[in-house]
């Protein structure tokens, strides 16, 4: 029964790669095939060539410094932010309010394979993110510092360890942000808070951590006994990759005993988080006039009531309305010296910062995806929105217009930020304002696009449609792969025509797309939306 159920919760993850929604049929094995490539493309390639970059640049160094630990200790907490970012916010739908769990608690299932099923997605979602990071950490060091079994058998059981301390943390969080979504009012917005609360936190200790290493790394000889003394912890954490088979036990002990300490909250909370309805409470109808709206501005409201009534949907759909303005703040804080440097580096390519504060704020704007998922969410509530006497275009339209509005008012404000410290002529400053506001129009109508035309109706939980569909998967790693050739592009030939000029191009270029996607929406992106 526990691998039936866990195939069940990995065909959720998976569905959009073997099943078409719109045609409500499986779909081609060639299909299958090119949605797994991608996919491989996708993690393998562009994540795992990250960090295997990463590795082959830090490696050498440490290693001949004879600070192989302090190498893995930088490895092990990218995979581990890396994990903990690909599955924290699944924890919350899909380990305790899943939509299901109704169903599957009416049915001659033992409550503990249940928890053991989700457990286990939870743990395969979190270490299908580490491996790309961990995997070409090891192999780096192996072939750097020397192959061994001891190390090869380390390296094993640093991978696991690394994939239970994501379980772990993304486990500890859903179970906060569930019980406090159940006793508390307004729980789409404590539910955020509660986690960018935790992200903060998180990212505090990650960055000071990799302050105190580069400190480390410059007075090596002067530092080096003294994190074994005072991070012994985290000493004996990067000595695992070196092959210190002893650091490897104690580290799979605590591994089992905090996995001891889960299941056991878990077994004794989960049927009572999970069957629980929140606090009910009574409302009295008071009469009141209702301003008449326009159907376009009446639709834009019910989507906005959607994004807000979600923990879920504002994290991962719109994490970049919160997390834009605060990349802005940081430009304006510290973004001086390093454009300066920039500038003072690359002295035959003028205004080569003005064009990588651009490619920075376009690619931020990755993290809003609203659009690609705001079909999917109407799920078997379609009909809602098809019936209505209302042209299909207006709700696609107040669909994507919901994303844009969520990017262009903070990647605005981050770009006057970084005006703000950029050296640069007014004009330039103006036309890099108008390059990130033309990316994000293009970013939503793109969206809107891939959200039409890969909806994905079927699901149980809503983090399917929301952050593990095909069409959120491209629109992300699409926008990354045109803000790396935005800037590659400068960079090899662009800054001969100088900055002004390529961003007037690109101005050009993002308006012209974004004008066919606008008539696509309104003629056969109307149709597909119908006929669903």
């Amino acid at each position: 029964m526990l691998g039936v159920l866990l195939k069940k919760q990995l065909s959720e993850v998976f569905r959009g790669y073997f099943y078409d929604a719109k045609k409500n049929k499986m779909r081609s094995k060639w299909a299958i095939a090119a949605w797994l490539v991608f996919f491989l493309v996708m993690m393998v390639g562009m994540l795992g060539g990250i960090f295997t970059g990463m590795a082959v640049s830090l490696c050498d160094t440490f290693v001949q410094m004879g600070l192989g630990w302090m190498y893995f200790l930088m490895m092990n907490h990218s995979a581990i932010l890396l994990g903990a970012f690909g599955s924290v916010f699944n924890t919350y739908s899909g380990l305790y309010l899943a939509k299901d769990n109704d169903l599957l608690l009416s049915l001659p299932i033992p409550v503990k394979t249940i928890i053991a099923s989700r457990l286990l997605n939870v743990y395969l979602m979190g270490t299908m993110y580490t491996i790309p990071a961990i995997i070409p950490a090891l192999v780096v060091y192996w072939v750097t510092a020397g192959f061994t079994w001891t190390r090869f058998l380390c390296g094993i059981l640093l991978l696991l360890i690394i994939s239970v301390i994501v379980l772990i943390l993304s486990t500890v969080l859903g179970y906060v942000v569930a019980k406090i979504s159940l006793k508390l009012k307004n729980k789409s917005f404590i539910t955020v808070a509660a986690s960018l609360l935790f992200i903060a936190a998180y990212y505090f200790f990650y960055f000071k951590l990799n302050e105190i290493l580069s400190h480390i790394i410059a007075n090596a000889d002067l530092y080096a006994e003294k994190i074994k003394g005072y991070a012994y912890v985290m000493y004996r954490f990067g000595r695992i990759g070196e092959g210190d088979l002893l650091a490897a036990v104690i580290y799979v002990v605590l591994m089992i005993a905090g996995l001891a300490l889960i299941w056991h909250v878990l077994s004794r909370s989960f049927l009572r988080i999970a069957t629980s309805r929140g606090i009910s409470e009574r409302t009295q109808y008071v009469e009141k006039t209702v301003k008449e709206r326009s159907p376009f501005m009446a639709l834009l409201a019910k989507e906005f009531t959607r994004f807000t009534s979600s923990a879920n949907y504002m994290l991962n759909g719109g994490f970049g309305a919160f997390m834009i303005p605060i990349g802005g703040i940081a430009l304006l804080l510290k973004g001086k010296p390093i454009f300066m440097a920039i500038d003072a580096i690359f002295v035959e390519m003028p205004g080569i910062s003005i064009i990588l504060a651009c490619v920075m704020l376009c690619w931020m704007t990755s993290m809003n995806t609203t659009a690609a998922s705001a079909v999917s969410l109407e799920g078997k509530n379609l009909w809602i929105p098809q019936s209505l006497p209302v042209e299909a275009k207006t709700v696609l339209a107040a669909k994507m217009s919901l994303q844009l509005i969520l990017t262009v008012l903070p990647v605005l404000f981050a770009a006057i930020c970084s005006c703000l410290v950029l050296k640069a002529t007014l004009p330039m400053k103006l036309l890099l304002c108008v390059t990130v506001v033309l990316y994000s129009v293009l970013s939503a109508l793109f969206a809107i696009m891939l959200g039409t035309k890969m909806a994905i109706l079927n699901w149980t939980s809503e983090i399917v449609p929301i952050k593990q569909s095909g069409a959120v998967m491209i629109l992300i790693f699409g926008s990354w792969a045109i803000t790396i050739v935005f800037a590659g592009l400068y960079l090899w030939v662009g800054y001969r025509i100088g900055a002004a000029a390529y961003l007037s191009v690109c101005c050009v270029l993002f308006a012209s797309v974004s004008l066919l996607l606008w008539r696509w929406l309104n003629t056969k992106g109307a149709a597909a939306f119908a006929a669903l």
